[in-house]
Order: structure tokens, then C-alpha cells, then sequence
């Protein structure tokens, strides 16, 4: 199929019924499609008809598709055949502005700068972490306009999302809004956003800003005693300690870092409102049985999955769902649609917040590259949930969402909300 036909079919899939649409034209990596949320049949599509799918985008070029709940699981868990390196997103990095992370390395890399940062969201840590969560929580929601409508993205996902990387950080408290500036920009590529938002020309520019201010943090930590903020520990790192020397190596490991802290538990935070909102069933057993928010909250991220996707390169040859991957291929697992695949999850398009099993998901990943922070997400979201519930009868949604348009990050930029007191 040549480029320029798969572009028309892109030009049309979000207003096309998925049901009737070619086969061999669905690409399910046009940002429009996430944007308008009408992604979800040709993700059904796919995993009924063609699990393994070979699409040539437009944008990305040729990749493979994959939909289904056990096939992205043994993607995820052999990294040795299918490679992180050298980017986990569809778009390619521009060869003379590439960040590195260890999540774009296989081992020992991986492993080595891993663990050099992962003692922040230790056991023991979280527990010291959780009431000063608590009292960020508290003073977010106590603040509130209640009566009025407000945008809860701003007022407080983004707000206790940005508190938590500055404490995770030890950032200046009063510069904190540029780590979820830095973020934004990190990731408003046109190749995820399919629009120039931010040029490349002005992205460059905050990045550099971004590695210029944390280099400061580096060489004021690099003397000190080791403290746990994330700074400090991969100053003092065995594996890490020479990492300033690369600065597109550090600046792609804040990067990771800081994305990983915000737009994953920022997103759920915001789709845990539209979920219930479009569940007053599941919303009123919430509020009959609070002991019930753990078990919502891993149904949160599974209904949300705020990272849609993640992708492996092909080391070599192999066979994926009875299809051919060749060394070099791009192969992409559709987390979003791994998440409500019927066959692995029951009433996997529903959203049900006490199932049987709700940790049950792929938003977290699987294998090496498992998500890192996951048991900090987790806590936000339940210690939010517990407050929410001791102020307020109904966080009341005042209109439809307005999506992120990104294959990548699944998320919300305005969430208009009434407050209701108990």
C-alpha cells in the first residue's frame, strides 16, 4: 500500500464507521483518533481480526500493531528480542537532538541506572511520603470553589502532581510549575500531538533551559551528603555519578522521570472523574463503600491507561502472532487497547469498581521496564479518593472532557467540575 493512500485513510478513520473501514488502512496511531475518543473500534477491529497488525503510516512509516492482552505481555517481557533502544514512542528522535534514559536501554544499563533512582519510591519511603501527600491533598481540596465550576485538570490534577515532583525532586517550591511546563513541552511533538504547538526551534530552547537548571541542582548535590530526592541519588549513583558528563543522557533521564511522576498520575486523577461520571452505578457504590477506593483506583488506570502506548524494536527475526517481524521492525503495544481486551479481562469495556482482580492490567508494563513508580501512583490516587469522600457528596462533571490530542499520553487538558459538600 503506497503512503500516500494510507494518508487519505488517515484524513477520514476518526469520522468512518471502524466496523466497514479497510482492513489494511486502519492505523490506529492518528492522534485525532485519541483526541476525539473514537479509537476504540478500530482497537476492537484489530484485536478480533488482526492481533499483529502491519500498517504504513503516514507519519511513523511501517510499525506493527499489537492489541492484544498476551501478546504485548511477551513483548514487554523479552526485551532481548525486542529492544527498547532506541525510543519507547512511534516517532523517531532527530538524530542531533536525541535523549537517552535507561528506560530506552536493555541490560546492564537498564539495570544499573534503575536502580540508582528507584530507592525513592521504596517501601519505606512511601510510608513517609503518604501523610505529607495527605496534607498536599487536604490543602488542594479544601481550596476549592465549591458551587462554582472550575477546571479540576488545572486546579488539581495538575497542582498535586506538580508538588509531588517538586518534593520527589526536593525542586524549588516556588519554580515547580516549570517541571510540568518541561513536561508539556517534552512531548508536544508533531508526530504525537499531530500539530506543531510548541516548534521545534522553542523546544530546544526550554530543553536546554531545563538541563541548564538542573545541572545547577546536580553540582550544588554532587558534595553533599546523599539525600533521597532524585537529583542527589543519581549524583551519588555508582552508575550514574558521570551521567552530567552526557548532558543528553541526563536531560533524558529527568525527562523520564519527571514525565513518569506527571502525566501518568495527573491523567488518572482527571479520568477517575470522568469515569465515575459516566458510571453513577459505580459512583454510588463508592460512596456507600469507601472501602472499595483501592480496588477503584487500579480500575482508574486500567479504564484511563494514561500512557497508550509503548514501543520495541526488533533485534531479529521472530514470529509474533503468526506474523514475520524482521530485525529492525518497529513493533508497538497498544496498552489502551491490551487494557479491554474481552478475552483476558471480563466486561472489559465497562468500568466496574469492584472486580474480582483490578490490578489485572498493562498500564503499568511488564517485565524490566515495569513502571517504577507504580505504588506511588497508586497511593495518590487513594489518598486523594479518601479526602475527596470526606468533603464532598459529588465531584460533578459540567460538560465533555477536551482530550489530549496524542497516541501517547492519554489525557484530558480541560475538565470542567461542580464541587457538592457532603
Amino acid at each position: 500500500m503506497s503512503e500516500v493512500a494510507q494518508g487519505e485513510g488517515i484524513a477520514s478513520q476518526s469520522e468512518s464507521d471502524p466496523a466497514t473501514y479497510p482492513l489494511d488502512q486502519i492505523d490506529v496511531s492518528d492522534p485525532i483518533l485519541f483526541e476525539q475518543d473514537t479509537l476504540w473500534g478500530y482497537f476492537e477491529r484489530l484485536r478480533n481480526e488482526d492481533p499483529v497488525h502491519y500498517v504504513n503510516s503516514r507519519d511513523f512509516g511501517p510499525f506493527w500493531s499489537v492489541t492484544k492482552f498476551e501478546d504485548i505481555q511477551y513483548v514487554d517481557k523479552h526485551h532481548e528480542i525486542f529492544s527498547s533502544y532506541p525510543t519507547i514512542v512511534l516517532g523517531d528522535q532527530p538524530e542531533d537532538f536525541t535523549f537517552v534514559s535507561f528506560i530506552q536501554a536493555d541490560p546492564p544499563v537498564h539495570d544499573e541506572q534503575r536502580k540508582a533512582v528507584q530507592n525513592v519510591v521504596a517501601p519505606r519511603n512511601l510510608a513517609e511520603l503518604e501523610p505529607i501527600i495527605r496534607q498536599k491533598v487536604a490543602a488542594i481540596l479544601d481550596q476549592l470553589p465549591v458551587g462554582e465550576t472550575f477546571n479540576w485538570v488545572d486546579e488539581v490534577s495538575i497542582d498535586l502532581t506538580t508538588q509531588m515532583l517538586a518534593l520527589l525532586f526536593d525542586f524549588p517550591f516556588e519554580d515547580r510549575t516549570l517541571l510540568t511546563h518541561w513536561s508539556d513541552v517534552a512531548i508536544a511533538t508533531p508526530e504525537l500531538t499531530g500539530s506543531e504547538s510548541v516548534t521545534e526551534d522553542e523546544r530546544r530552547a526550554q530543553m536546554g533551559e531545563c538541563l541548564e537548571y538542573f545541572t545547577r541542582l546536580w553540582h550544588e548535590r554532587k558534595d553533599q551528603p546523599l539525600k533521597f530526592d532524585l537529583v542527589s541519588m543519581l549524583a551519588h549513583g555508582e552508575s550514574t555519578k558521570d551521567m552530567i558528563n552526557n548532558p543528553m543522557e541526563y536531560l533524558g533521564t529527568l525527562l523520564l522521570l519527571i514525565i513518569g511522576g506527571n502525566d501518568t498520575t495527573r491523567n488518572s486523577i482527571s479520568g477517575g472523574i470522568v469515569a465515575l461520571n459516566e458510571n453513577p452505578v459505580e459512583y454510588q457504590k463508592l460512596r456507600d463503600n469507601p472501602a472499595l477506593i483501592p480496588s477503584m483506583v487500579s480500575e482508574i488506570i486500567r479504564w484511563q491507561t494514561p500512557l497508550s502506548h509503548m514501543r520495541r524494536t526488533a533485534n531479529f527475526d521472530t514470529e509474533l502472532g503468526g506474523k514475520q517481524i524482521k530485525a529492525g521492525d518497529k513493533v508497538v503495544m497498544w496498552y489502551v487497547s491490551g487494557n479491554r481486551d474481552s478475552s483476558v479481562i471480563d466486561r472489559a469495556d465497562e468500568f466496574i469498581i469492584d472486580r474480582t482482580n483490578p490490578r489485572h492490567h498493562v498500564s503499568f508494563g511488564f517485565g524490566i521496564h515495569r513502571c517504577m513508580g507504580n505504588r506511588l501512583a497508586e497511593m495518590q490516587l487513594r489518598v486523594l479518593w479518601e479526602e475527596i469522600l470526606k468533603r464532598f457528596s459529588q465531584v460533578e462533571m459540567m460538560g465533555e472532557p477536551v482530550r489530549v490530542r496524542s497516541n501517547f499520553v492519554r489525557g484530558y487538558s480541560d475538565l470542567q467540575v461542580r464541587v457538592h459538600p457532603l
